[in-house]
Order: structure tokens, then sequence, then C-alpha cells
């Protein structure tokens, strides 16, 4: 078997192994086998049934995503004749054919779903109302609403020549409604286009809650917006449009290109025409010739449209139908030092494992930092920060209290691009001095950097995360946030930091790997150095957690490693392209994905050096990069060794160990692309259970010399045991 290397050492070419379409799964396919996943949590009976309808929801929203960017994209190909081959080897052609049967699938299982948990939630008291009866009461307040606060802001519009056909925006619902006027019997079509300002469900009042779709409120009372018509019949049908943004390279104002672009994206093509089921076949063909269909997918589907909606339903006041409200600690070891960030960072490094402990803690730092006389400069990058951003609000402090502030804001975060120009807006204001990055690449990187005068000196302090600096989604997501005054890193991140700003390539860093520069190489040269381990008889081990699995040459380096003997377990929530488990290839990997309360997202790597995992000695890196082609050659990334050793046991010991431990929540990877979901096992285990009532080991301070130690996880024939 022979390697052939560029002159970057990346494999290009790795002969002796099998072709692409029997060594790697289609990248669509595996994200929609994902989504399943997450629909099959809607169906959880250890879930209570809101939050099963918020796992439905999910899925729908996911849905519209991948359609508006992935099929989209591999839409585009067809239509511009590209025939870039997929991982698997699949012309774009054989792609889209292949997506509209499992997307059909999908949406099916959507609505069987739904018509199951309706069900329920009416025996629980929360009604959805389709084609229900309403009683006197309900039918005459309803009237009246529609009269009120919905009539006012709808536009009947009839199709024929005098008429143009209206624009539909992106995930625009409209009813198309056939009539016959009744003066002189002459057939008559109209379209209503449900707007965006409505809401997507109306509550009726009362204690009993009752919740009916803003289009079923429509087509109920459409005889109030045809006075002097007959109702034929309605159908009624969702669009979606490419939403992807592409940067030109030659692009001279990346401001005032995404603001146009943007404006774009509502007038994409067309991707998905989502019909209901029986869908009148004159006013389908009406919609394809008048919407100008190309290679975009049209699916008929019974039940509720815009499936993500129902997220409004969710809101209900009922918590006994929710999980028990969770409320995140906040480090012991902060709190020794008396709120002092810099103190206890000075003291020694640290980890922050969110959800279960407080992103204040990131907050917190910066807002320390604003209001430190001694800070003399903050950097930062931003790849999504939110709607009402503490972290951005801090920034502002510190560039009006006289701090160099640099904010290096990513405006080619997908459906976010609109909410970072807002920001980078006001932070400019303020007289932060904010930088785009690069035209080509995304600054995928999670760095905060602190320069604080000291000693005669000064001394930096950073923060490595995995995920973004954005309080919401550190509620729901699982991410690592790692706090260090080691001046390697300060140094490191500062070459990160010109690299971004400056285009001043690091000639060499002490800790930090950096994507594009050197993050794949330091990844091959750690999986190299078990393959030798291996060949010489000693334990070799490989885990890694990642979100997404889908670059081909890093997939080829982890099956040399599995031939050559390695020990592969792998946490990978979402797309896996890897086959596990195919003998003479992956025989000694296992590929595992966790779905559950909380969104696990942080990326983490371990290598045995030597020895089984868990130890010492093991080699252990966070990343806010995962397993993708983009992420290694196409983003700014970093991958940061962990050396402290209360941090390098958090990490390894407590939540890459809770990872592979986890039955209640795990499906298992098979070699043909299926996943099976674990049996609990007597005992189970929890990942997310034991995080929420377990304290990290890094956060605790001295509080773990005293008090209740932190349960210590062992691996035992592959079964979740606590020591």
């Amino acid at each position: 078997m022979a390697l052939v290397m560029s002159a970057g050492e990346i494999p290009t070419q790795i002969e002796g192994l099998p072709p692409v379409q029997e060594r790697f799964f289609n990248r669509e396919l595996s994200w929609l086998a994902f989504n399943r996943r997450v629909l099959a949590e809607a169906v959880n009976p250890d879930y209570p049934l809101l939050e099963r309808l918020r796992f439905l929801s999910i899925s729908g929203s996911n849905l519209d995503e991948f359609m508006m960017v992935r099929v989209a994209g591999i839409a585009a190909q067809v239509r511009r004749q590209i025939d870039e081959l997929s991982i698997d080897g699949q012309t774009p052609q054989q792609q889209l054919g292949a997506l509209l049967d499992a997307v059909k699938n999908l949406i099916d299982a959507q609505q069987d779903v739904l018509a199951d948990l309706k069900d329920e939630l009416a025996d629980a008291g929360i009604r959805i109302i389709d084609n229900d009866a309403l009683n006197k009461g309900e039918a005459e307040w309803l009237r009246d609403y529609f009269e009120e606060h919905v009539v006012p802001v709808l536009t009947p519009q009839a199709i024929d020549p005098a008429h143009p056909f209206p624009f539909i925006a992106n995930q625009g619902t409209g009813i198309l409604f056939q009539l016959q006027r009744t003066a002189d019997g002459a057939p008559v079509t109209e379209m209503i286009l449900i707007p965006p300002a409505l809401p997507r469900f109306v509550r009726l009042p009362g204690s009993r809650a009752s919740w009916m779709g803003i289009e079923e409120l429509v087509r109920r009372h459409a005889t109030l917006l045809f006075p002097g018509f007959k109702i034929l019949g309605d159908g009624t049908f969702r669009v979606l449009r490419d939403s992807d943004i592409e940067v030109e390279e030659d692009a001279e104002d990346l401001v005032r290109y995404f603001r146009t672009a943007i404006q774009r994206r509502r007038r994409g093509k067309v991707i998905l025409l989502h019909l209901q089921e029986n869908f009148d076949a004159a006013a389908e063909k009406l919609l394809r010739e008048q919407l100008r269909l190309d290679h975009a997918l049209v699916i008929k589907s019974r039940g509720l449209l815009a499936i993500s909606g129902l997220s409004a339903v969710i809101e209900e006041d009922r918590q006994d139908l929710k999980f028990d409200p969770y409320n995140p600690r906040y480090p012991e070891r902060i709190l020794e030092h008396d709120g002092d960030c810099f103190s206890a960072i000075r003291e020694k490094d640290l980890v922050i494992h969110h959800p279960y402990e407080s992103f204040e803690v990131v907050i917190d730092f910066l807002r320390q930092a604003a209001a430190d006389p001694d800070v003399v400069a903050i950097k930062q990058t931003l790849y999504r920060a939110g709607k009402q951003s503490a972290v951005i609000a801090a920034l502002i402090a510190a560039a009006e209290a006289g701090k160099s502030v640099t904010a290096v804001v990513e405006l080619k975060a997908r459906f976010d691009e609109e909410q970072n120009l807002m920001w980078a807006a006001q932070l400019e204001r303020a007289g932060v001095q904010v930088i785009y990055g690069f035209v080509d690449w995304k600054t995928h990187a999670k760095v905060s950097m602190v320069v604080r005068r000291e000693g005669g000196g000064y001394r930096t302090y950073c923060h490595f995360g995995t995920g973004n600096y954005h309080p919401v989604t550190a509620r729901i997501y699982t991410d690592l946030s790692f706090f260090t005054a080691d001046p390697r890193m300060g140094r490191d991140a500062g070459q990160l930091f010109n690299f971004v700003t400056g285009y001043v390539e690091p000639k060499q860093t002490e800790l930090l790997a950096i994507s594009p520069i050197n993050l794949r190489e330091r990844l091959y040269e750690c999986i190299e150095r078990e393959v030798t381990l291996a060949r010489k008889g000693r334990p070799a081990t490989i885990w890694a957690k990642l979100n997404q699995l889908t670059d081909p040459d890093l997939i080829d380096r982890l099956y040399l490693a599995s031939m050559a003997g390695v020990e592969i377990r792998l946490v990978v929530r979402g797309i896996c392209c890897l086959k596990p488990g195919v003998p003479g290839l992956s025989e000694t990997i296992e590929v595992k994905s966790i779905i559950g309360r909380f969104l696990e997202h942080s990326r983490i790597w371990a290598f045995g050096n030597g020895a089984n995992l868990p130890n010492k000695r093991a080699r252990v890196f966070i990343s806010s990069a995962d397993g993708m082609s983009r992420n290694m050659g196409r983003r700014v990334e970093v991958l940061v060794p962990v050396k402290n050793p209360t941090v390098h046991d958090q990490i390894l010991d407590q939540v890459m160990l809770a990872n592979l431990l986890d039955t209640e929540q795990s499906w298992e990877l098979g070699p043909d692309g299926e996943y099976e979901r674990f049996e609990k096992g007597d005992p189970s285990f929890n990942l997310h259970g034991y995080f929420m009532t377990n304290p990290s080991l890094s956060g605790r301070g001295a509080a773990l010399s005293k008090g209740r130690k932190v349960p210590k996880l062992a691996l035992r024939r592959g079964a979740a045991n606590r020591g």
C-alpha cells in the first residue's frame, strides 16, 4: 500500500484502498439519517410531550435549511451541468434523484409523528386544530379575530392576464382558491399569500389550550374574503428557495456585497414546492409554470406545511409537559477568587463545561476586562453572537472606556449575515476596530484575548471555545470554554489575530495548530504516531468527538490507522461519511451518535500516546473545527492542546468518557449506513443527566478537596459503570 503525498504532506491519493463507493457514505443521505434520529426523539416515551413536539419542530427547521443550502447547491450543479462527483462517487443528477425519495419519506414520517402527537396532546389538554369541529363560542371568537387582526393585512390577488403572478418569497406560504362568480358563473383563481408578520399559530382564549394554524384560519373564513363567489376548492402550498450566498473573489466591499446578497437570497431559485395532498392539478400546473421550476423538488404531503412553526405551540405554559428547568452552575473556582476571573485564570488553567456551567463566566471575563483600568487591549472573534448579545455590549463598553478593542466579525455566518452586519455597525460606532477577515475563508475560530498590564509588563489571558459567543445557544449546546494565561498560548493567539487582520501568516506556533495552515498536519502527525505505536505492538487508541466527519483524506487516515490495529472510537453527532466495522478496512472503528436534551457540540481529540485511553499521558485537544474539508482548508480554526492536569482529566476522563459510556441517548452506526439505537442496559447511563447532577473538575477549585467527590467514570467491557 502506498501513500502518494503532496508537498504539504497531505495525501492526495491513497493506493490499495477500496473505491470511494465502498469506503464512503453519501454526505447528504447521512445528513438525512441524522435528521431522522432527531425526529425519532419526537416519539421517545421518556420525554415530556411538549419536548417531543420541540424535536418534531427542530426536524422541520433542519430540513428547511438542508433544502435551502445543500439540495439547492446540488440542483445548481445540475443546472450548470457541473459533473463534480460526491464523496461516494455520485453525479449531482444521481444525488438529486435519491434525495427526492429520501426527503419525501422524511416528510411523510414527520406527518405520521405529528398525527400521533396531536392525539396525545389533546388527551393532555392541548389541541392543535385541523379539521376539528368548533363549538359556537370558539367559532365566533375566531371569526372576530380573523376580521380584526387578519383581514387588514391580507391581499387577495386574482391570477389572470391582468394581474401578474405575485412574487413568493423564500419560506412563503400561500393558498390558491378556485372560485365561481355567483353573478355569471365565471371561474376565477385567487391567491392569498400569508404575510410573515402574522403569527404562525393562533391560540384561542381559555384555560384549555387550542391552537390553529394561520393557513387553516384563512381557509375556514375564505367566504369573508370573497363575497359574491362560490368556493369550489382550495390548496395550500409553500416555497423554499436557494439561500446560499456565494462570495465573489473580486468583491471590493464585503459589507455592501452582503447587504445586496441578503436581498438576493429572498429571490433565489425555487428548490422546493411543497403542496398539500390532493392539491388541484390545474393549480399545480399553474404554480409549476409561474415559479419556473428548474430541477426543483415538488412534493405533496398530507398534514401541516412548515412544520417548524410548531415551535409556537411549545411556548404553552405547561411546565408539566416540559423538561424540569435547569439552572447552570457558576464555577466555584471563580467565586473563590471573589469573582475575579483574571485571578482565577492566573492561578491555573480552567475549563467551563456549557450548558452545565454558566456562560456568564465568559461574559464576566469580558465585562471585567472592559472595566479593569489595567486592561489595555481586547481582541475577539465573532461568528454568531445572537440577537441580544451581552458579549457585544461588553466590547462596546471596553471601547468607550478607552481600551483598544478589535473584533473579527464573520459576515459569512450562514443565516446570521444580517445580524452580524448590525453588530459590526454598532461596534464601529463605539470605536471598535472591526475586521471582516478573509474573502475566501470563514473565520470560525472562537478566541478571545485580553492584554493586561501586570508587574511592570503585560500578561495575556485567553479564552478558546468550541462553540460560539452566543448566550442563548450556550444554554442548550454542550461546549467547552478553556481559559488560560499560558504565555505561549497568548503569543500564538496574537499571531492568529495578526493572520486574520493583517494576513501575516504565522511562521511557527508554540502550542496552537491553526487551520488552514497546520491543523490538518497536526492531526495527521498524532494519528501517525498511534499507527507507529500499533506496529510496535504497543497500545494505540484514538478517541474523537465531532459534529460532522466528511473529509475524505482524514477518513482515509483513520482507515489506515485501523488497518494498522489502532482502536478508534468516534462520537459523531451528525453527518458521518466514514464506514465503521468494514472487514479489512475499519474493523477497529466504532461510531456512535448522541441525540438528547442538549445538542452535543464540543469538538475533542484524544490520542493514547502509548497507553490505553484514558490515561495521564494522553495527548488531548479541543477545537473549533469539525472533521470536514471546509474546516481543514477553507476556514480559520484552532486546535488547542490541553496541558493542565485537572483540565486534561476533566475533558478526557469526564466529558469524552461520558460520551462513550452513554446508553440512553446513543445510536450506533453500522457498516451499511443504518443507525441502531443503543439498548439502555443495566445499569443505563445518561450523559446529560450525569453532568446535570455532577459538577465538573476544574471549575470546583478547593471544593474538590472537601465535600462530595465527583464520581469517576470507567470503561468496563463497553458498559457504563461508575466507580
